[in-house]
């Protein structure tokens, strides 16, 4: 059985979001480096623009697949017993889905 996310392909999602991630945070630490906000008014503002709401979100979004792609690696290496695997493995994905639920209520609430 072939996964979406083995071999090559997962390879590649843990490379391309490191890249993103390494970009953004390079984005965030110049932009605050050089015009930091003065007050949470004007932070909020910033945020609320529309590029830069959708690159956090893309963030967040690249960082969950990076967490994802790395813990299952973890645990397929490591956990022998298959009902601990799949135990963990759906703790680790509900973790996940979770806090990608809630960072996107946050980025576009």
């Amino acid at each position: 059985m072939r996964h979406a996310l083995s071999g090559l392909n997962a390879w590649l999602v843990q490379r391309l979001s490191a890249v993103y991630s390494l970009l953004f945070i390079v984005y965030l630490s110049l932009h605050f480096l050089l015009e930091p906000p003065g007050s949470y008014e004007q932070w909020q503002q910033w945020m609320r623009q529309p590029l830069v709401s959708t690159a956090s979100l893309i963030f967040f979004g690249a960082l969950s697949l990076h967490m994802w792609v790395g813990l299952r690696d973890v645990v397929l290496d490591y956990v022998h017993s298959p009902g601990l695997r799949v135990c963990l493995l759906a703790s680790v994905a509900i973790g996940l889905a979770a806090m990608a639920a809630w960072t996107a209520r946050i980025l576009l609430g």
